[in-house]
């Protein structure tokens, strides 16, 4: 399973709120709460997360087995 919990953490730790990720990369509510969920994802919104909070994708995921 995929959670991330770490990007919470990391846009904290950022200043970057959740409006700004919509305003900022196009990220839309309902992928805020697919995040928010762990649920399932593309990766073309990791990519968009990564690089506008100018991270790594193990700063925002991480991999929990089942």
């Amino acid at each position: 399973m995929i959670i991330f919990d770490k990007l919470w953490v990391t846009m904290k730790n950022k200043g970057v709120s959740t409006y700004q990720l919509r305003e900022k990369c196009g990220i839309d509510s309902k992928t805020i709460r697919r995040l928010k969920a762990n649920d399932n994802i593309e990766t073309k919104t990791l990519n968009k997360l990564c690089s506008v909070l100018d991270c790594r994708l193990e700063d925002i995921a991480e991999f929990i087995a089942d």
